[in-house]
């Protein structure tokens, strides 16, 4: 028998037949939403072994799933578990985060201390014992078709497990529609056919399927082939709006209103609306050589550490995240042949040029020391798969293929001449460039993730001499590429996504858009992002990086996102064109280390009555990197008119009002920001009083001003910033135009980090500038 992954069961050790390790049940059966409560009890029936005196079973569940941990001490309190045995034998219980193998890892452990079990005798888990006044257990807030309680078996006290051969499943499905989501492409030239897409989330970020509404669209500019209204009906969780064409240039977005049979659109004007699309810029035919698409080139699915099918996953991308290019990146250790050949066939039957890109790839996997995780991408399907180990792949055959490290990968794509491109990821086995990195190879590094904010590996990039560009991903786990939220777990934030700049939509495309590094990143938002620098003089531009290949380079006085090349002008002009559906904070001019300039759209005396308190940064850079920020706030002499929530994902960390003068809330971080907006009562008042673990301090409110005021925590980049905005913040779109000084016998990396007031970043690749 071949297990590849069975809980602590291998093959060719002794163990007892499955088939006589008895059974186990759950009741009730069926469907529940996402993130409710409710009552599950599980009962295991011994088999022909009984269980020994010292003997135990473990009820696994999935390392991505975010379910409320059992506890056996609290009735009164969520996730209350009790545990029973039909013959009344004393049993020890307990619940570990990982004490199983992966996927597996969360276990509830059960061990009979006194007595044993007889064939037939039960062991009954009521997870959610609603007897004293528990609400019962959090389900998962994500949708899982097969969600599994997963039973092994100790019968014999050996601490050998037996996976028992039939498993207890329920189907956990998306709650009702919470909020909308309207997305169109970024930019696109006039004439040009494009689409609007529809989707209405639950309250955890699952698309629901149990929409009945009528909706109206709204355009900001004229649209034609444009709808009055769409109909949503029940069963349906997507919509898609095509044939659309935008006959003049400008920005456009879509508000959605809601309405019902008997309303038109112009009726419909004054409803509050549903939701507003992303903005998309119109530009004349002759103006770009290339348009935006959007990818989520990291995520996996349930063959390996994620949820659901390696199929549903490349679905969900193209028909309900609506992105254009998607990378499934499994972890090496646990892709088998057989799933290596399954991926190539689904990436092939999936890529479809003008409308959807796959990529084929894994994520190769070796711990920090040995370089830390890539992601791995393939021009082709076909190609061999160099694991880091084969930790979890009990076929060996082919062992020797593995590279340990992440230079043995790199010199290997290097003599194997592979059409690949590599990133630099942060996961839990976080990517170390000091300790491997090839130009040719690695061409960008993530600088965010469902793990979080790493502005920190590029700093590294730079600090080493390093010319690589800037992406966002989600590495998704929960099934949901292109659109993934945190949910309840140690996730720290929503995904990102990469912004490809190409003249069109084909694998082709993609691959020498990566490898050009001819793309920027978002924590997860759809802004357009054009940044470009003007020389006096030709500069000699470069597609591969020259410190790693000497090769001819092209003429040119115009560099674009992610060109290496080499000039003799002692400055240059900086281009940068913004716009989003929200307002902008602010705009970070870089060069390299270093920040040039930081533009506010708005100035001084402009500023109002909402102050922003935003909290950042990590313990370290490693797996359990968050930060607790749990804390308060409170006014002296003064009132909160309002309070708003910044980057709250977790629907159990939640900010809330303590009177007309004080905040609390609960909040992590991972390198990201998270806080909170409020409308003074006073603009210029009174003093602030913040407590958090990391950070006490006391401001008075007329020094929150223009400029933040910083008060670091140490780790890694933490830190409290207060600041103050307008009342109004028109800006939604603004262009800078600068004339910046470079370094010489240095390189100069050129970029800008975008804030906006929604909580969102985006981060241009950088443009390399080498002056003798």
């Amino acid at each position: 028998m071949n297990r590849p992954s069975v809980g602590n069961w291998y093959p060719g050790r002794p163990c007892v037949a499955p088939e006589h390790a008895g059974h186990a049940v759950v009741a009730p059966s069926g469907k529940f939403p996402a993130g409710s409560f409710q009552t599950f009890r599980l009962t295991y029936t011994a088999g022909r072994y009984g269980i020994d005196d010292s003997g135990s079973i473990k009820v696994a569940f999935r390392y991505a799933s975010d379910q409320g941990k059992p506890q056996f001490s609290d009735p009164a309190a969520p996730n209350y578990t009790t545990v029973t045995a039909s013959n009344g034998a004393v049993l020890d219980c307990r619940y570990d985060v990982k004490q199983n193998i992966r996927p597996w890892d969360q276990v509830v452990y059960i061990k009979v201390v006194k007595n044993y079990l007889s064939v037939g005798d039960t062991i009954t888990i009521t997870f959610g014992d609603r007897s004293g006044g528990s609400p019962g257990v959090r389900i998962q807030t994500f949708v899982e078709h097969q969600f599994e309680f997963r039973v092994l078996v100790d019968p014999i006290a050996t601490y050998q497990y037996v996976l028992l051969p039939e498993q207890p499943t329920i189907e956990i499905i998306p709650g009702p529609p919470s909020r909308w989501v309207a997305v169109l492409p970024t930019l696109r030239r006039v004439g040009e056919v494009f689409a609007l897409k529809l989707r209405a989330d639950d309250a955890w970020g699952n698309p629901s399927d149990q929409v009945d509404q009528i909706v109206h669209l709204r355009p900001s500019r004229p649209v034609r082939n444009l709808p009055d209204c769409v109909v949503f009906r029940p069963g349906l969780a997507s919509l898609v709006v095509d044939g659309l064409i935008a006959e003049q240039p400008g920005d456009l977005t879509i508000d959605l209103l809601p309405g019902g049979d008997e309303i038109k659109r112009e009726e419909a004007t004054s409803a509050p609306s549903l939701t507003t699309s992303n903005l998309l810029r119109v530009v004349p035919p002759a103006s770009v050589d290339a348009v935006h698409f959007w990818g989520d080139l990291h995520g996996q699915s349930g063959e390996t550490i994620g949820t659901n099918s390696a199929r549903a996953f490349f679905r969900f991308a193209r028909d309900k995240a609506f992105i254009d290019a998607v990378g499934h990146q499994g972890n090496d250790f646990q892709i088998t042949p057989e799933f290596w050949t399954e991926l190539a066939t689904l990436t092939a039957e999936f890529n479809e040029n003008g409308k959807y890109v796959t990529l084929p790839g894994y994520e190769w996997s070796g711990h920090t020391s040995l370089g830390g995780d890539r992601n791995v991408f393939f021009r082709e399907e076909g190609r061999p798969i160099h694991r880091s180990s084969h930790a979890l792949v009990m076929d060996r055959s082919d062992e020797h293929t593995d590279c340990l490290t992440a230079a043995e990968l790199f010199e290997t794509f290097r003599r194997d001449a592979e059409d690949v491109v590599c990133f630099a990821h942060v996961g839990g086995r976080y990517s170390d460039l000091k300790v491997a990195h090839d130009g040719l190879i690695e061409r960008s590094v993530e600088v965010h993730s469902s793990w979080g904010t790493f502005e920190w590996i590029l700093r590294d990039a730079f600090e080493m001499g390093y010319r690589v560009g800037v992406a966002a991903n989600s590495d998704d786990h929960k099934g949901r590429p292109g659109a993934s939220e945190p949910g309840a777990s140690y996730f720290g934030a929503c995904g990102g996504l990469t912004c490809l700049i190409m003249p069109e939509l084909s694998r082709a495309a993609v691959f020498e858009c990566l490898r050009r590094r001819r793309h920027y990143a978002t924590t997860g938002s759809r802004p357009f992002l054009d940044v470009t620098v003007l020389t006096d003089h030709d500069g000699l531009c470069f597609a591969d990086d020259p410190a790693f290949r000497q090769s001819g380079g092209q003429l040119s006085r115009t560099l674009r996102m992610g060109d290496i090349a080499s000039i003799t002008d002692a400055q240059v002009t900086l281009r940068v064109d913004f716009a989003s559906k929200s307002p902008i904070e602010r705009i970070e001019i870089r060069n390299g280390l270093e920040l040039y300039e930081l533009v506010r759209p708005y100035a001084p005396d402009q500023l109002g009555s909402r102050i922003r308190v935003i909290w950042s940064g990590a313990e370290y850079r490693g797996r359990m990197r968050q930060t607790n920020w749990d804390g308060s706030a409170s006014l002296e002499d003064n009132c909160f008119a309002d309070v708003s929530p910044i980057n709250f994902f977790n629907r159990d960390r939640t900010l809330r009002r303590a009177g007309e003068k004080g905040v609390a809330w609960q909040s992590l971080s991972a390198g990201n920001f998270s806080g909170f907006e409020a409308r003074l009562a006073n603009p210029l008042s009174g003093k602030l009083c913040l407590r958090t673990r990391p950070v006490e301090c006391e401001v008075a409110v007329a020094k929150i001003g223009y400029h933040d005021t910083v008060f670091e925590a140490g780790g890694l980049e933490r830190r409290v910033r207060l600041f103050r905005l307008p009342d109004d913040n028109p800006h939604k779109a603004f262009t800078i135009e600068r004339q910046i000084p470079l370094r010489r016998g240095r390189d100069n990396p050129l970029y800008v980090c975008v804030t906006t007031e929604d909580g969102h970043q985006a981060w241009s690749s950088p443009i390399y500038l080498m002056v003798p």
